[in-house]
């Protein structure tokens, strides 16, 4: 085959072979240009003397007109072979459309074809690459290649491109430095299992891939970086959600010489920036919530406020009648559902089953309509009088033709299903729109948590987390009272990112390992070059570290963030299209001293 001419690229000031403009930058004023594209056939309309064909690239879709009376005979009959997702090259001449598509860019003109080359044939793809496709997700996972050739996969990568460009911006304006950390590094027991990477030259030993940078960034700081990021990439060996991969990519940050005020402001603002030049959404500055209070008025951490529905506890006015049920729980709790009064008792008992699933846990659950002339109607009438839910009406917040749903028992799970119950309401009443936006930060969370089934404390971020001075005297007597300089930044319900400030020094460090469980020797082994480190003038420090992939999402108006990775991983953490994770062969196995036990 004959070499295309190269031609000149005025945007780059380059020779290009193969075009000199994209199928998405063509209109009007090219009229009469002689212009050679290259893309993909997206689709052809063959009429018989004349013959349409959509060139599909990255930026846009441009028609291509072959014509009986004008077309070169050979070029014309050339052009009735061509096949779907065909690679093929064209040069011809711009023409006005006579039949005008205001939908694309390149909706007033058509290329009339005077030269043909087919670059490469294709299969018939097995699905069709279209905005709304025939593909289910498991075939699109597998040709994944063919999927990101659609436009909204295709534009969700474009996306996170533009996201990552502006955080790089911002950061490195503020005088942040990119640095890189090492991906093969040591195995810790704490936290989630790290994925371990044999070593050919150090027979019987591994490396870990790291779950994040913690120590490096901190290192950093103590080698006197100031301020780092790192767009990187994380791994953890884990069950996976709609909202989790096996490698997922953090924007990970640490500062020297500041408080958590300082860190909050700078994260603040990147996300603020993020919002007006990525959404043209402006916000205010954010509220903060404590841990506590989260907890207590939406039953988790990481709330959504875009709409109320904030809890009432009804323990003083619901207790200490004839009803046994909540007599003998810790925690008698509700909602007031805006505008829920008209449900049905079918769709009342459909709820009663949906709080009863295994993913919810709850035991039932109590109603009480708020009828529009003021009086109450409940599921537990026979034990409770018209002043009794007055009173819970006052609590929750309830008005005229509201629902109040009320579970109870155990403090902590009853808050759990009751936050379940809100988010799985307010999905179905529309309050959850994915265009509006709002970001808070949740602060003082407690540095310790109680693991039941080891029957000991765990850090709650990680074991490098400062307390709060004023309860480290805590430590001795109330662990679990304990809190952390640390913060989340939560977006629409979503934890987008979160951080602390670190310790710095070695004599608190080793008592923070005394108080997770580990001996001054396991201690050593596993940490000791960080608190060696921190011997030799480590300054005050912290950081934060962002979830990329779900920070894009929430951005992109979606909770999943499957479609905003070029080649994620399936449910099982495989990755379907190249099929890994697969068997390595013998003779590698050998070389690593490696035995496989899988019986």
């Amino acid at each position: 085959m004959q070499q295309p001419k190269r031609l000149f690229d005025e945007k780059i000031k380059t020779w290009n072979m193969y075009r000199s403009h994209n199928c998405g930058e063509l209109n009007a004023s090219h009229i009469n240009t002689e212009v050679t594209l290259a893309g993909w056939v997206q689709k052809s309309r063959d009429k018989g003397f004349m013959n349409w064909v959509d060139l599909r690239d990255r930026y846009g879709i441009t028609q291509l007109i072959f014509d009986e009376g004008r077309t070169e005979k050979s070029v014309f009959e050339q052009a009735k072979t061509l096949g779907r997702e065909f690679v093929i090259q064209v040069k011809g001449t711009v023409i006005e459309r006579e039949a005008k598509n205001k939908n694309i860019a390149t909706g007033e003109i058509e290329i009339l074809v005077t030269e043909l080359t087919i670059l490469n044939a294709a299969l018939t793809p097995p699905f069709t690459i279209e905005d709304e496709t025939d593909g289910g997700e498991d075939i699109r996972m597998k040709y994944r290649y063919l999927d990101i050739r659609r436009n909204p996969v295709k534009n969700s990568l474009l996306f996170r491109h533009k996201v990552a460009m502006e955080v790089r911006k911002y950061l490195s304006d503020l005088d942040f430095c990119e640095v890189e950390t090492p991906y093969l590094i040591k195995s810790t027991p704490e936290g989630a299992r790290d994925f371990v990477v044999p070593s050919r030259m150090n027979e019987g030993q591994f490396y870990a891939l790291p779950q994040s940078p913690q120590t490096f960034k901190q290192l950093l700081m103590v080698g006197g970086m100031d301020k780092y990021f790192q767009i990187v990439k994380c791994f953890r060996d884990e069950d996976l959600r709609a909202d989790r991969q096996p490698e997922f990519t953090q924007i990970d940050c640490e500062m020297a010489f500041v408080e958590q005020e300082d860190i909050l402001n700078v994260f603040e603002g990147l996300t603020r920036h993020l919002l007006k030049e990525i959404k043209g959404i402006e916000v205010d500055k954010f509220p903060r919530m404590t841990y506590e209070h989260a907890m207590k008025t939406y039953g988790n951490d990481k709330p959504d406020i875009r709409f109320g529905m904030e809890f009432g506890e009804l323990n003083e006015v619901a207790k200490s009648k004839e009803f046994p049920v909540f007599n003998a729980a810790e925690l008698v709790v509700g909602i007031a559902v805006p505008g829920a009064g008209n449900y049905t008792r079918k769709e009342i008992d459909a709820l009663i089953e949906w709080v009863k699933r295994p993913q919810v846990g709850a035991s039932g659950m109590v109603y009480v309509k708020c009828n529009d002339d003021g009086t109450y109607k409940s599921s537990v009438d026979k034990f409770y009088d018209q002043a009794d839910l007055s009173n819970w009406a006052k609590t929750t917040g309830a008005k005229a033709g509201d629902m109040i749903f009320v579970l109870s028992g155990p403090a902590d799970k009853t808050r759990a299903q009751l936050s379940a119950l809100r988010m799985e309401l307010a999905t179905r009443l529309g309050l959850r729109n994915p265009a509006e936006f709002a970001p808070l930060w949740v602060v003082d969370f407690p540095l310790l948590e109680f693991d039941e089934e080891s029957g000991r404390y765990h850090a709650m971020h990680h074991p490098f987390t400062s307390p709060k001075p004023e309860d480290m005297h805590l430590l001795e007597t109330d662990p679990g009272k304990v809190r952390a300089n640390a913060y989340d930044m939560v977006l629409n319900g979503n934890e987008i990112g979160g951080g602390s400030i670190r310790i710095h020094d070695k004599a608190t460090q080793q008592l923070m390992f005394k108080y997770l469980g580990f001996t001054e020797d396991e201690a050593k082994a596993q940490f000791g070059f960080l608190m060696d480190a921190f011997q030799f003038g480590a300054p005050p420090h912290g950081g934060l570290a962002f979830g990329l992939d779900r920070l894009v999402a929430i951005l992109g108006g979606q909770e999943t963030i499957r479609d905003f990775i070029a080649f994620p991983k399936n449910n099982s953490g495989r990755d379907v299209m190249i099929d890994a994770p697969s068997p390595i062969d013998m003779t590698q196995l050998k070389e690593l001293h490696i035995k496989l036990d899988l019986q």
